[in-house]
Order: C-alpha cells, then structure tokens, then sequence
C-alpha cells in the first residue's frame, strides 16, 4: 500500500495559504484537528514543545491534553497537541496512517509522544526525523517503544518496532528510546505497578519533588542499555489500586527499569536528550509522582533549571477512560479537549 500525506496536513497547509493570501497569518488558523495552548508566563521560556497522540490502547489522546495544559499554563511552555484526527477533527485512534498538523514539528524544541504502532506517511514521518535530527530532547511515554509499524512501500521501515538489521535492529524503539516491545511482566489489567526510585541515582534532575509513583497500566519487560541511567524501577503490585502489596515472588527480583535517561548521537552528529517511561497511560498520569516526573523531564531536555517542585496540578478537570483497544471515547473531538473544557461525559 502506497503512502499519501495526510488529508489532514494537506487541508491545514492549504487553508493557511488561503489565509495569507487575503492578508491574515497563520496564528488566526482554527486548529479544527490539533490542539495550540499559548504559553503563559513561566519557567518554560516559550520554548515549543509538541506532544504526539497517536495510541489505540492507552487513551494518549486524553492523556496528552492535560499534560500540555499543565506545561503551557503553570510552566511558560508553548505546546502543541496533534492527534490521529481527520478534517473533521475527530480522533481516530485507530487508524495509524493519521497524523494532525504534522508542521508543527518543524519548529519543536521537544517532542513529548505516547505512539503504537503508527505508519504515517513517508511527508509527516520526514518531519518528524527532521527534529530528531536537530538533536530536540525527546520524552517516549509506554508504547513509544514501538512507536512505528510502517506499512507498505515506506523510506522509514528501519523504524519499526521489528526491524531486523544493521545499525537499526529494534527500530526506533530500540535505538533512539533504548528498548522496543518486548512483553508485559506484570499481569496486564490486573497487576499494577509502584515506582521505586533507583537510590544511586535518586539526586538525578528530573526526580526533584517526585514520590508516590503509582501507575495501573503494568510493568513492561525491559532492558535499559548501557549508555542509560535508570531513575525509577517497577515493582509489580497485586492489583491496580495504589495501596497494592507487591506480588510475591520472582517477578521483582530484579524489579524492571520503567523511567531511564540517556543522551543519544544521532546520524547528524547532534545529541538527542532522551528520556523513556514504560508508564503513561491516561490513567497512570492520575500520579501526581508521574505527572511532575515529566514535566521535570521536559526541563531536563531543554536543559533548564528544573524547578524544586513542580506544579502539577490539573487546570481542568480530569476523568481518563481506562485503557483497552476500543475503550475511547466516541466522536471525541480535538476541540472538545480544549483549554477550559474537562473531558466530555462519556
């Protein structure tokens, strides 16, 4: 199967010119299919963070909103939120080809993304390498270990979660993240997972004011390579309530690497400051630890001085779905997400 642009960034890119033909600039353009929080004074400088949403389990696309109103409105970051969402701005999770607005990436200074197994066109993943290229730090949230499955006659298929050769074995999971898909080490639905920070590394940036991580998504399997530090360890819990006992046996010993850093050389020589969680389902970000561990990790990206003890408290409401294939909200819409707007009933 060929691979054309997205209908959706071939629409925006189109209505923008119409735009600046009757003499209006693009800042006026309706994001009817991504979302633009515009950055409130704060510590974040302005500086452009995009997160990408493009997950069919783990409701990324109700998870991601929130933590960009946080980063925009308590951090003086400007966010961008784009989506697997068509002209009509309604969210697909499910169709893998859909990238909203894939221009933005072009002036991203940090990529924020929980992806599975996306296969955009061969235009928006271009954009996309572009920024990895330029060395912008990167936060891989859960499935972002196999952000890629790209279909069909693709330049991008050493990206996938499966590729087998070279320099690229293991995708981009593998080689820019530090790990690809491997399997669920706790039980899925049913076993959860607390954070234990790593206490070698506990002084580390990106742990400022972090504790109480509890995420009820499962431990993954994982090897952190060699270049990593590993912040926090999973230990698997025997159900997905918070207050959950650890679950007897080998299963935490050793405890799995779920939060690691790493800085990676790219082909362009540029150094991308990476940063992996195998927690971050909607869900999880209920964790006011999780919450303020990425937010701090988008200060450690950029290289800013993290602050003491982010705020991280929810600017709307929020109610996340649990995850599961075909739980999403129905005819969700990106503007339904939308500064001032908690997530719609259900």
């Amino acid at each position: 199967m060929k691979h054309i642009r997205s209908q959706s960034s071939k629409r925006s890119g189109l209505i923008a010119a119409g735009l600046a033909l009757l003499g209006f600039t693009t800042p006026l353009l309706a994001a009817e299919n991504f979302l633009h929080f515009a950055a409130k004074t704060g510590e974040g400088k302005g500086k452009k963070v995009v997160l990408i949403a493009g997950d069919d389990e783990y409701r990324s696309e109700e998870g991601l909103p929130m933590l960009g109103k946080i980063l925009s409105q308590k951090h003086g970051f400007d966010c961008t939120i784009l989506f697997p969402a068509g002209d009509d701005g309604v969210i697909k999770p499910a169709d893998h080809l859909l990238l909203s607005n894939p221009a933005a990436l072009d002036s991203a200074d940090a990529i924020v993304m929980l992806t599975r197994f996306r296969s955009w066109s061969p235009d928006d993943t271009k954009k996309f390498e572009a920024a990895y290229l330029r060395g912008v730090p990167i936060i891989g949230m859960r499935t972002s270990t196999h952000a890629f499955d790209i279909q069909g006659d693709h330049p991008y298929k050493k990206w996938n979660w499966n590729y087998g050769e070279g320099d690229w074995k293991g995708g981009f999971g593998k080689v820019v993240l530090g790990e690809t898909w491997v399997n669920h080490h706790g039980a899925h639905k049913s076993e959860g997972c607390r954070g234990i920070i790593e206490e070698a590394n506990k002084g580390h940036e990106i742990l400022k004011g972090v504790s109480d991580i509890f995420a009820d998504s499962d431990v993954y399997t994982a090897t952190a390579p060699s270049d990593a530090t590993v912040l926090v360890r999973g230990q698997v819990t025997d159900s997905l309530k918070p207050d959950s006992k650890p679950v007897a046996g080998k299963k935490n010993d050793p405890m799995q690497p779920i939060v690691w850093t790493r800085e990676h050389k790219n082909e362009a020589g540029k150094v991308n400051r990476i940063v992996t969680t195998t927690m971050g389902a909607a869900t999880d970000l209920q964790s006011e630890g999780l919450r303020r561990l990425l937010v701090n990790s988008v200060f450690w990206g950029l290289k800013l001085p993290v602050p003491a003890k982010a705020d991280v408290d929810y600017v709307d409401p929020y109610s996340p779905s649990m995850y599961g294939f075909g739980g999403e909200r129905k005819n969700l819409k990106a503007s339904d997400l939308d500064l001032g707007k908690p997530l719609p009933p259900r």
